[in-house]
């Protein structure tokens, strides 16, 4: 039998790949260049007994997601840059909570409200930076229709699995262009449901450190009790300052991430293996780039793409080897530089690394990139 496809926006595959993944809770205000996702899931959550709600604010869409998600729902918010910068208070509340949640960003020009209409990638810093305080972060950056649909899937199943907020960040372009969307069936692609407790109510601990293992998350209304805080706090839950507590539960949060980089993370290589100059590029860039890499190589230039899928945690194992391999890495972004930071200080001068940055609302082009590329060799 043949699989259902479709012809669907970016930002509908996001939506059609929440359904899927069993998202049953959407909070969140319209804002360019996202509101389709909203637009999509008003109608489809109520298909599978979902709720959709437009809040006041994009500051009440993330308190609500919060909310929902304690009670046991697959809980998602859709936005853009200046929607994020808002939600950074309650997105530091959900990592310290440990609260799963999911957060579309889909990226426009910025600062304030810049570019509605026009792509960016200038909000990557931001998803693993821009709350305040030591915690972990985890970030998807898909580069096309059919993958925004499998990565916002992915994207549930990594905050339901760790107890915390995953962004999946693609801009403007991917999520208003029409590609073909290949939908999976059900049980094809795996789908994670967080882990219950296991004791009853009266044993359990919400923060528990179960030795390198994640807490299990009780649902309210479920007979469990507990408490929720932004404090730092025992395994109780109850706040607490005692030095030892307070130092224990910032590491356990941040190394359960750090300790499963291998399961979180996911990239592509492309005719990297003899590659002399790479192109570390991701999203929409990345596209542009792969185009580049081809015309390189006929022209006898040995050019190879490295595109990250996951952002955060930070590639630092791969992007360390390619840069002992190459005499070169270009990073082009839709910025004026930002993960070529994290590039040239996971290269520690083993080789050279330029940028490509562009905010005029236009995307960078596979000339562009090649011309840098035979400028800097």
């Amino acid at each position: 039998m043949a699989k259902k496809v479709a012809l669907l926006q970016g930002n509908d595959a996001c939506a059609q790949g929440a359904v899927y993944a069993g998202c049953t809770f959407f909070g969140g205000y319209p804002i360019t260049p996202s509101t389709e996702v909203a637009e999509v899931l008003s109608g489809e959550l109520p298909k599978v007994g979902g709720k959709f709600i437009q809040m006041e604010d994009e500051i009440a869409a993330m308190a609500s997601v919060i909310g929902a998600s304690l009670t046991g729902a697959k809980a998602l918010t859709a936005t853009s840059g200046p929607g994020v910068s808002l939600k950074q208070e309650l997105i530091g509340y959900a990592c310290i909570a440990e609260t799963p949640c999911v957060i579309i960003n889909v990226m426009r020009g910025g600062p304030s409200t810049g570019m509605p209409t026009g792509p960016g990638q200038s909000d990557v810093m931001q998803a693993k930076w821009g709350t305040h305080g030591d915690h972990a972060a985890i970030a998807l950056v898909p580069a096309s229709c059919q993958e925004i649909y499998e990565e916002t899937i992915r994207a549930f199943n990594l905050a339901e699995k760790y107890r915390m907020p995953v962004q999946v960040l693609y801009d403007e372009i991917v999520g208003h262009m029409r590609e073909r969307v290949e939908f999976a069936e059900p049980g094809e692609l795996e789908v994670i449901d967080r882990e219950a407790p296991s004791v009853s109510p009266e044993e359990y601990k919400p923060y528990d450190d179960t030795k390198g293992q994640i807490p299990p998350l009780a649902s309210y209304g479920s007979g469990y009790k507990f408490h929720v805080t932004g404090l730092n706090k025992a395994a109780d839950g109850f706040p607490t300052t005692k030095a030892e507590l307070v130092d224990a539960e910032e590491r356990r949060q941040i190394d359960k991430v750090d300790d499963n980089v291998a399961d979180i993370e996911k990239f592509e290589t492309y005719m990297t293996e003899d590659a002399e100059v790479i192109i570390w590029a991701y999203g929409s860039t990345s596209r542009s780039a792969r185009y580049a890499v081809n015309d390189l190589r006929k022209e006898g230039i040995k050019a190879g793409l490295f595109r990250p899928i996951t952002l955060w945690p930070f590639p630092e194992k791969q992007t360390a080897e390619l840069a002992k391999q190459a005499k070169a890495i270009i990073v082009p972004e839709l910025n004026l530089g930002q993960m070529v930071i994290e590039v040239e200080r996971v290269a520690k001068g083993d080789c050279k690394v330029a940028a490509i940055g562009r905010v005029d609302g236009e995307p960078i082009n596979p000339g562009q990139i090649a011309g840098k590329v035979k400028e800097v060799l």
